[in-house]
């Protein structure tokens, strides 16, 4: 396990995502010393005192001395708190050039919507998926030419605490990276209800059709992360001219389940852009 260069953080927010990086950092060696949570539900609270053995504070007055210390301030809160969060926040940031880098992981949020809240330019978008929760997730992150090099590693280094990171070189990309794997969670869970449930409709106990299609996919998605070779490669490997598969495979194709798929990625894609343009209107 490597021990990553100390950094105190900061988390606005101590919900599932923030509890996932949290556990993450710690797992990687980092002091729970260096890092304290602001979240005004006591119970939610207690519970990461108790968990991760943190501070925690109720409110962003309350934490003035560990914000003003803080190499990173994450925040892991809902878009629609984000404004509110942000403008209390400000009061307490020094507009100075190597202050902490400010993270946020709200979907739909834009540097500019942040910069203006917060009064404060150093900041970065992140948009991890659910996959987190067990170290398996994969953030995209942007930041705009004001935020330093170590100000970027301290944002990755958060983000890389519960899986990979991809940098993207233009905000507007932060959308397709939204619709693809922020979002992509929910479409492999929904090809996995499908798959079980045509397998309980050929005859077999939800037990059995939920085993073969868990492993399943699992073991193709392994697969093809491993293989050099191209998923179109690895496909045209298994279907065999006049077989069972090619049999499945001409029936979605009939029924254009690529360009349905792509379809749904474009309409995720354009509710992100939607969503930024709400929530940046004040």
């Amino acid at each position: 396990m490597t021990t990553i260069q100390p950094m105190n953080a900061v988390f606005v927010g101590g919900g599932n995502m923030a509890r996932a990086i949290i556990g993450g950092l710690l797992q990687q060696e980092v002091s729970p010393k260096t890092i304290c949570v602001i979240e005004p539900q006591a119970q939610t609270a207690k519970l990461l005192e108790n968990d991760f053995l943190i501070t925690t504070y109720g409110a962003v007055g309350d934490a003035r001395q560990r914000i003003e210390a803080a190499h990173i301030i994450v925040l892991a809160i809902k878009p629609q708190d984000f404004k509110t969060a942000a403008t209390e926040l400000s009061k307490h940031l020094q507009p100075i050039a190597h202050g902490p880098a400010i993270l946020s992981i709200a979907a739909g949020i834009q540097i500019t919507d942040m910069s203006r809240w917060l009064e404060y330019p150093a900041c970065i978008r992140a948009m991890p998926n659910t996959p987190a929760l067990i170290n398996q997730g994969i953030t995209g992150l942007f930041a705009p030419a004001c935020v330093s090099e170590q100000q970027r590693h301290y944002a990755q280094t958060i983000c890389s605490a519960v899986g990979k990171v991809i940098w993207v070189s233009d905000e507007s990309l932060m959308d397709a990276v939204t619709a693809l794997s922020g979002s992509g969670p929910a479409y492999v869970f929904a090809f996995l209800e499908a798959l079980q449930a045509g397998g309980e409709k050929m005859g077999l106990t939800p037990e059995i059709a939920r085993e073969l299609a868990y492993q399943t996919l699992m073991g193709a998605t392994a697969l093809a992360i491993q293989s050099p070779e191209s998923p179109m490669s690895l496909r045209q490997k298994v279907t065999s001219k006049g077989g069972t598969t090619a049999a499945a495979l001409e029936v979605l194709d009939h029924k254009q389940w690529a360009t349905i798929l792509q379809e749904a990625l474009l309409a995720a894609q354009k509710r992100g852009a939607a969503m930024a343009k709400e929530f940046g209107q004040s």
